[in-house]
Protein backbone atom coordinates (compact mmCIF):
# COMPACT_ATOMS: atom_id res chain seq x y z
CA UNK A 1 0.00 0.00 0.00
CA UNK A 2 1.16 3.25 -0.97
CA UNK A 3 1.96 5.16 2.41
CA UNK A 4 0.55 9.10 2.96
CA UNK A 5 4.21 10.25 2.58
CA UNK A 6 5.03 8.56 -0.92
CA UNK A 7 1.73 9.91 -2.43
CA UNK A 8 2.88 13.17 -1.25
CA UNK A 9 6.52 13.43 -2.80
CA UNK A 10 4.72 12.58 -5.98
CA UNK A 11 1.78 15.31 -6.04
CA UNK A 12 3.50 18.42 -7.25
CA UNK A 13 4.63 20.96 -4.77
CA UNK A 14 1.81 23.83 -6.10
CA UNK A 15 -0.71 21.80 -5.47
CA UNK A 16 -0.12 20.41 -1.94
CA UNK A 17 0.18 24.07 -1.32
CA UNK A 18 -3.16 24.74 -2.75
CA UNK A 19 -4.86 21.86 -0.59
CA UNK A 20 -2.67 23.03 2.55
CA UNK A 21 -3.89 26.72 1.74
CA UNK A 22 -7.52 25.03 1.57
CA UNK A 23 -7.56 23.84 4.64
CA UNK A 24 -6.25 27.27 6.31
CA UNK A 25 -8.94 28.61 5.46
CA UNK A 26 -11.50 26.65 6.55
CA UNK A 27 -9.52 27.25 10.02
CA UNK A 28 -9.62 30.51 10.07
CA UNK A 29 -13.45 30.20 9.68
CA UNK A 30 -13.35 28.18 12.26
CA UNK A 31 -10.84 30.36 14.13
CA UNK A 32 -13.12 33.08 14.35
CA UNK A 33 -16.15 31.29 16.50
CA UNK A 34 -12.83 31.28 19.29
CA UNK A 35 -12.20 35.18 19.12
CA UNK A 36 -15.22 35.81 21.56
CA UNK A 37 -13.86 33.81 24.66
CA UNK A 38 -10.15 33.91 23.87
CA UNK A 39 -7.86 36.84 23.18
CA UNK A 40 -5.69 36.25 20.01
CA UNK A 41 -2.81 34.64 21.75
CA UNK A 42 -5.07 32.70 23.75
CA UNK A 43 -6.51 31.00 20.25
CA UNK A 44 -2.59 30.67 18.79
CA UNK A 45 -1.61 29.10 21.86
CA UNK A 46 -3.77 26.52 21.80
CA UNK A 47 -4.01 25.92 18.06
CA UNK A 48 -0.08 25.03 19.02
CA UNK A 49 -0.92 22.36 21.93
CA UNK A 50 -3.58 20.76 20.84
CA UNK A 51 -1.81 20.49 17.28
CA UNK A 52 1.21 19.21 19.31
CA UNK A 53 -0.78 16.55 20.91
CA UNK A 54 -2.24 15.27 17.56
CA UNK A 55 1.08 15.24 16.15
CA UNK A 56 2.16 13.22 19.25
CA UNK A 57 -0.27 10.44 18.98
CA UNK A 58 0.36 9.96 15.34
CA UNK A 59 4.49 10.19 14.66
CA UNK A 60 5.30 9.26 18.55
CA UNK A 61 9.03 10.88 18.36
CA UNK A 62 9.97 9.40 21.61
CA UNK A 63 11.09 5.79 19.39
CA UNK A 64 13.49 8.01 17.75
CA UNK A 65 17.11 8.19 18.60
CA UNK A 66 18.11 11.72 19.23
CA UNK A 67 20.98 13.78 19.56
CA UNK A 68 21.76 16.80 21.72
CA UNK A 69 22.01 18.80 18.69
CA UNK A 70 19.01 17.24 16.88
CA UNK A 71 16.98 18.09 19.88
CA UNK A 72 18.38 21.48 20.24
CA UNK A 73 17.44 22.39 16.68
CA UNK A 74 14.31 20.96 16.94
CA UNK A 75 13.46 22.96 20.10
CA UNK A 76 14.48 25.80 18.20
CA UNK A 77 12.44 25.52 15.53
CA UNK A 78 9.66 25.12 17.53
CA UNK A 79 9.91 27.84 19.33
CA UNK A 80 10.25 30.43 16.27
CA UNK A 81 7.21 28.44 14.89
CA UNK A 82 4.97 29.09 18.09
CA UNK A 83 6.69 32.86 17.61
CA UNK A 84 5.76 33.22 14.40
CA UNK A 85 1.70 31.97 15.08
CA UNK A 86 1.25 34.00 17.97
CA UNK A 87 2.44 37.35 16.95
CA UNK A 88 0.65 37.02 13.72
CA UNK A 89 -3.04 36.67 15.82
CA UNK A 90 -1.57 39.52 17.58
CA UNK A 91 -0.80 41.69 14.80
CA UNK A 92 -4.45 40.92 13.12
CA UNK A 93 -6.37 42.32 16.29
CA UNK A 94 -4.57 45.72 14.97
CA UNK A 95 -3.97 45.44 11.63
CA UNK A 96 -6.17 44.68 8.37
CA UNK A 97 -5.98 41.55 7.70
CA UNK A 98 -4.46 42.10 4.00
CA UNK A 99 -2.18 44.77 5.36
CA UNK A 100 -0.34 41.97 7.88
CA UNK A 101 -0.23 39.64 5.33
CA UNK A 102 1.92 41.57 2.92
CA UNK A 103 4.12 42.69 5.41
CA UNK A 104 4.75 38.84 6.87
CA UNK A 105 5.81 38.08 3.74
CA UNK A 106 8.76 40.39 3.74
CA UNK A 107 10.17 37.66 6.07
CA UNK A 108 10.18 34.42 3.46
CA UNK A 109 11.39 37.03 0.68
CA UNK A 110 14.06 37.88 2.53
CA UNK A 111 15.53 34.84 3.21
CA UNK A 112 14.97 33.91 -0.85
CA UNK A 113 16.45 36.86 -2.16
CA UNK A 114 19.90 36.26 0.29
CA UNK A 115 19.45 31.97 -0.72
CA UNK A 116 18.18 32.18 -3.95
CA UNK A 117 20.64 30.60 -6.79
CA UNK A 118 20.89 33.28 -9.73
CA UNK A 119 18.72 35.66 -11.49
CA UNK A 120 15.56 33.54 -12.46
CA UNK A 121 14.99 32.67 -8.67
CA UNK A 122 15.59 36.32 -7.70
CA UNK A 123 13.22 37.60 -10.09
CA UNK A 124 10.29 34.76 -9.28
CA UNK A 125 10.73 35.85 -5.30
CA UNK A 126 10.21 39.43 -6.41
CA UNK A 127 7.43 38.78 -8.35
CA UNK A 128 5.66 36.74 -5.77
CA UNK A 129 5.75 39.40 -3.79
CA UNK A 130 4.56 42.39 -5.91
CA UNK A 131 1.66 39.46 -6.42
CA UNK A 132 1.44 39.00 -2.54
CA UNK A 133 0.79 42.96 -2.02
CA UNK A 134 -1.68 43.04 -5.31
CA UNK A 135 -3.72 40.23 -3.84
CA UNK A 136 -3.72 41.26 -0.17
CA UNK A 137 -5.29 44.97 -0.60
CA UNK A 138 -2.78 46.50 1.71
CA UNK A 139 -4.50 49.15 3.68
CA UNK A 140 -2.32 52.13 5.36
CA UNK A 141 -2.87 51.94 8.62
CA UNK A 142 -2.25 54.83 11.66
CA UNK A 143 -2.82 55.41 15.57
CA UNK A 144 -1.27 53.80 18.55
CA UNK A 145 -2.76 49.96 18.20
CA UNK A 146 -1.72 50.10 14.27
CA UNK A 147 1.74 51.03 15.19
CA UNK A 148 1.38 47.78 18.35
CA UNK A 149 0.07 45.86 15.34
CA UNK A 150 3.16 46.77 13.01
CA UNK A 151 5.82 45.75 15.93
CA UNK A 152 3.92 42.53 16.18
CA UNK A 153 3.93 42.02 12.15
CA UNK A 154 7.23 42.15 11.61
CA UNK A 155 8.18 40.06 14.46
CA UNK A 156 6.25 37.91 12.70
CA UNK A 157 7.87 38.29 9.50
CA UNK A 158 11.26 37.83 11.22
CA UNK A 159 10.04 34.39 12.76
CA UNK A 160 8.67 33.56 9.18
CA UNK A 161 11.86 33.81 7.85
CA UNK A 162 13.40 31.62 10.87
CA UNK A 163 10.54 28.76 10.16
CA UNK A 164 11.47 28.89 6.35
CA UNK A 165 15.16 28.34 7.23
CA UNK A 166 15.17 26.32 10.74
CA UNK A 167 12.36 24.31 9.52
CA UNK A 168 14.48 23.34 5.63
CA UNK A 169 17.29 21.76 8.02
CA UNK A 170 14.69 19.72 10.30
CA UNK A 171 13.19 18.30 7.09
CA UNK A 172 16.90 17.93 5.76
CA UNK A 173 17.52 15.42 8.45
CA UNK A 174 15.03 13.10 7.67
CA UNK A 175 11.35 12.03 8.97
CA UNK A 176 10.36 15.73 8.83
CA UNK A 177 7.02 15.18 10.02
CA UNK A 178 7.77 13.42 13.66
CA UNK A 179 10.78 16.23 14.42
CA UNK A 180 7.60 18.30 13.61
CA UNK A 181 5.86 16.90 16.20
CA UNK A 182 8.55 17.37 18.43
CA UNK A 183 9.18 20.93 17.41
CA UNK A 184 5.52 21.81 17.91
CA UNK A 185 5.25 20.30 21.51
CA UNK A 186 8.56 22.52 22.63
CA UNK A 187 6.66 25.91 21.01
CA UNK A 188 4.12 24.64 23.06
CA UNK A 189 5.69 23.73 26.53
CA UNK A 190 7.87 26.92 26.16
CA UNK A 191 5.26 29.58 25.55
CA UNK A 192 2.70 27.77 28.27
CA UNK A 193 3.84 29.44 31.14
CA UNK A 194 2.66 32.98 29.94
CA UNK A 195 -0.18 31.86 27.29
CA UNK A 196 -1.94 28.36 28.86
CA UNK A 197 -4.24 30.37 31.06
CA UNK A 198 -5.29 32.89 28.44
CA UNK A 199 -6.55 29.85 26.45
CA UNK A 200 -8.14 27.90 29.38
CA UNK A 201 -11.19 28.99 28.79
CA UNK A 202 -11.18 27.21 25.18
CA UNK A 203 -11.05 23.67 27.01
CA UNK A 204 -14.38 24.81 29.14
CA UNK A 205 -16.94 23.40 26.55
CA UNK A 206 -17.67 20.75 24.23
CA UNK A 207 -18.25 23.40 20.88
CA UNK A 208 -15.12 25.47 21.89
CA UNK A 209 -13.27 22.16 22.30
CA UNK A 210 -14.33 21.21 18.85
CA UNK A 211 -13.42 24.47 17.40
CA UNK A 212 -9.92 24.43 18.72
CA UNK A 213 -9.12 20.81 17.28
CA UNK A 214 -10.19 22.03 14.15
CA UNK A 215 -8.26 25.41 13.88
CA UNK A 216 -5.08 22.90 15.48
CA UNK A 217 -5.88 20.20 12.62
CA UNK A 218 -6.90 22.67 9.34
CA UNK A 219 -4.18 25.13 10.23
CA UNK A 220 -1.08 23.43 11.88
CA UNK A 221 -0.81 19.79 11.67
CA UNK A 222 -2.54 19.68 7.83
CA UNK A 223 -0.17 22.46 6.43
CA UNK A 224 2.92 22.37 8.47
CA UNK A 225 3.20 18.59 8.16
CA UNK A 226 3.11 19.12 4.29
CA UNK A 227 5.35 22.01 4.34
CA UNK A 228 8.00 19.81 5.56
CA UNK A 229 7.65 17.42 2.76
CA UNK A 230 8.00 20.45 0.06
CA UNK A 231 10.72 21.71 2.40
CA UNK A 232 12.92 18.45 1.24
CA UNK A 233 11.88 19.18 -2.57
CA UNK A 234 12.67 22.57 -3.75
CA UNK A 235 14.92 25.63 -2.80
CA UNK A 236 14.24 28.06 -0.15
CA UNK A 237 13.65 30.86 -3.04
CA UNK A 238 11.29 27.85 -4.57
CA UNK A 239 9.53 28.14 -0.96
CA UNK A 240 9.24 31.21 -0.76
CA UNK A 241 7.35 31.78 -3.82
CA UNK A 242 4.59 28.65 -3.26
CA UNK A 243 4.21 30.72 0.24
CA UNK A 244 2.55 32.79 -2.43
CA UNK A 245 0.04 30.49 -3.46
CA UNK A 246 -2.01 31.21 0.01
CA UNK A 247 -3.31 34.31 -0.94
CA UNK A 248 -3.91 33.65 -4.30
CA UNK A 249 -5.70 30.48 -3.85
CA UNK A 250 -7.82 32.49 -1.28
CA UNK A 251 -8.63 35.00 -4.21
CA UNK A 252 -9.34 31.82 -6.74
CA UNK A 253 -11.85 30.26 -4.21
CA UNK A 254 -13.36 33.42 -3.62
CA UNK A 255 -14.57 33.89 -7.33
CA UNK A 256 -15.82 30.25 -7.53
CA UNK A 257 -17.44 29.65 -4.63
CA UNK A 258 -18.56 32.85 -3.59
CA UNK A 259 -18.82 35.09 -7.04
CA UNK A 260 -16.50 37.62 -5.37
CA UNK A 261 -14.78 38.37 -9.15
CA UNK A 262 -11.26 39.79 -8.37
CA UNK A 263 -10.29 43.05 -9.88
CA UNK A 264 -7.56 44.09 -11.92
CA UNK A 265 -5.04 44.61 -9.27
CA UNK A 266 -5.93 40.77 -8.11
CA UNK A 267 -5.79 39.49 -12.03
CA UNK A 268 -2.36 40.93 -12.00
CA UNK A 269 -1.74 39.58 -8.81
CA UNK A 270 -2.67 36.01 -9.86
CA UNK A 271 -0.62 36.66 -12.78
CA UNK A 272 2.55 38.01 -10.83
CA UNK A 273 2.12 34.75 -8.36
CA UNK A 274 1.91 31.77 -11.79
CA UNK A 275 4.73 33.75 -13.39
CA UNK A 276 7.13 33.59 -10.39
CA UNK A 277 5.68 29.67 -9.73
CA UNK A 278 7.03 29.14 -13.57
CA UNK A 279 10.33 30.65 -13.03
CA UNK A 280 11.04 28.91 -10.05
CA UNK A 281 9.30 25.65 -9.95
CA UNK A 282 12.31 23.05 -10.30
CA UNK A 283 13.56 20.52 -7.55
CA UNK A 284 16.43 21.73 -5.12
CA UNK A 285 18.71 19.34 -6.53
CA UNK A 286 20.11 15.68 -6.06
CA UNK A 287 21.45 16.42 -2.02
CA UNK A 288 17.67 17.72 -1.22
CA UNK A 289 16.35 13.91 -2.72
CA UNK A 290 18.37 11.84 -0.92
CA UNK A 291 18.39 10.68 2.68
CA UNK A 292 15.36 9.64 5.00
CA UNK A 293 11.79 10.05 4.29
CA UNK A 294 9.67 13.06 5.62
Amino acid sequence: MTSLGGLARRVPAPALFVVSGLGQYVGAALAVGLFAVLPAAGVAWARIAVAAVVLLAWRRPWRMAWTGRALWAVVAFGVVLALMNVTFYLAIERLPLGTAVAIEFAGPVTVATVLGRGARERAGVALAAVGVVLLAGVTLVSGREAALGLVFILAAAACWAGYVVLGRRVALAGDGVTRLAAAMTAGALVLAPVLAPTAAPAFGSVRTALLVLGVALLSSVVPYAVEQVVLRRVSAATFAVLLALLPASAAVVGAVALRQLPGPAEVVGLVCVSVAIALTNRPAGPRLRRGARP
